[in-house]
């Protein structure tokens, strides 16, 4: 298929504007007259560019119809990056700096969201869930960027992400009603092992499930899902996480799950956990178990600034029960690699590694914990040990 060609019968289609079912018949109808010795193979493949053109997000469709593709890159002019098997790829797709600004343009524009140089950045959900993020200059030096990155729709399952005793102790630790914070770095999985988690909620249990951009995809009969919603083009009508959090607890939850905790809603979370929420769940970005913690001390006291760090250890000591650490291996492959207890090590909250023992090629996190689980019940293996 010639671009030559997309691009005249993409200008005789906006002449027209046909709109609804007549779209994809009408483009066939000029393609012919363009070009009457296409192929029915060649037609429908100028018929599928042209309307991506004019409906969808132009060149990208085809991209974004891939599902093994996770997240796509746009830097300025130039190659299309993309993730897949958590690598990066470039792709022989090349975009000039219009083009992008008018994909851009249109994620943002259905949504009621603006970006021009006073407010040179947005994120944003598009209508499958995928989040995005433009930037554009001055803040973007090499030309407009995009980055969109998708959610599968297929949950993938606890013992895809973990080594098989560490999954039974995260089934247990869910049931149990153990309050867990999920850490780990960008791209590292935290959402998709947040998923599988909260597969292990038992059934009958009300859950609220608090995001920035929604994400969660709960197996669950009785989930609610709150968003936080951002600034619309005047400033106005802003609704925070902490906003929502704060909510939530006038909801009636068994548990609330908070996608990811970022600023000040994280005293508001460990509240929840202190006061008859248990099982709780999170996540957060940090290098390690230990560093989740004074993560969340930071977070805090940055919403809270006049209270004693003293009083939010207590309260970071009191509320998370274990903080499971995943990460990106260098094959791509997201695996939880730690599982941590929290305890209470003087005037601060501190992480008592789990016991590791080697498993073929696996490394197994395997412990008892030393508090009682918030409701009845042994760990699977009774002969775990604590370290």
């Amino acid at each position: 298929m010639s671009p030559e060609l997309a691009d005249r019968v993409h200008r005789l289609l906006l002449a027209e504007r046909p709109a609804g079912g007549a779209l994809r018949e009408r483009i066939g109808e000029l393609a012919r007259v363009e070009a009457p010795l296409l192929d029915d193979v060649a037609l429908g493949e100028l018929v599928d560019a042209v309307a991506a053109r004019t409906i969808g997000l132009g060149p990208l469709e085809p991209v974004l119809a891939d599902p093994t593709v996770t997240e796509l890159m746009i830097n300025g002019a130039g190659p299309v990056w993309v993730e897949q098997g958590g690598r990066l790829h470039r792709l022989a797709l090349q975009l000039t700096v219009a083009e992008v600004e008018l994909l851009i343009e249109r994620v943002l524009a259905p949504l009621g969201l603006r970006i021009d140089r006073t407010s040179p950045l947005v994120d944003a959900r598009l209508a499958d869930g995928s989040r995005v993020n433009a930037v554009i200059p001055p803040l973007a030096i090499d030309g407009p960027c995009l980055t969109i990155r998708r959610f599968g729709a297929t949950p993938i399952p606890l013992d895809d992400l973990a080594a098989a005793d560490v999954a039974a102790f995260l089934r247990w630790a869910v049931g149990g009603r153990v309050n867990v914070v999920v850490s780990g770095g960008t791209g590292a999985g935290k959402t998709t092992l947040l998923n599988a988690l909260a597969a292990c909620i038992p059934a009958g249990e009300r859950i609220v499930t608090i995001e920035d951009a929604a994400e969660l995809r709960l197996p669950l009969e009785h989930v609610v899902r709150l968003e936080a919603r951002p600034a619309n083009a005047e400033g106005a009508g802003e609704v925070r996480v902490r906003d929502l959090v704060r909510n939530a607890l006038r909801m009636r939850p068994d548990r609330i799950v908070v996608g990811e905790v970022r600023g000040a809603e994280a005293l508001d979370m460990l509240q929840a956990m202190n006061t008859g929420h248990e099982g709780s769940l999170s996540t957060c970005h940090a290098n390690g178990p230990a560093d989740a913690l004074r993560r969340l001390e930071t977070m805090v006291l940055s919403g809270a600034p006049g209270l004693p760090l003293a009083a939010v250890r207590e309260q970071v000591a009191a509320a998370v029960d274990v903080v499971v650490h995943v990460a990106r291996r260098p094959d791509g492959a997201r695996r939880v690699v730690a599982v941590d207890e929290v305890v209470a090590l003087g005037d601060h909250a501190g992480v008592r590694p789990l016991t590791v023992r080697r498993l073929g090629d696996e490394h197994a996190m395997v412990a008892l914990p030393s508090r009682p689980p918030r409701r009845t019940g042994a760990p699977p293996d009774s002969s775990w040990v604590s370290t």
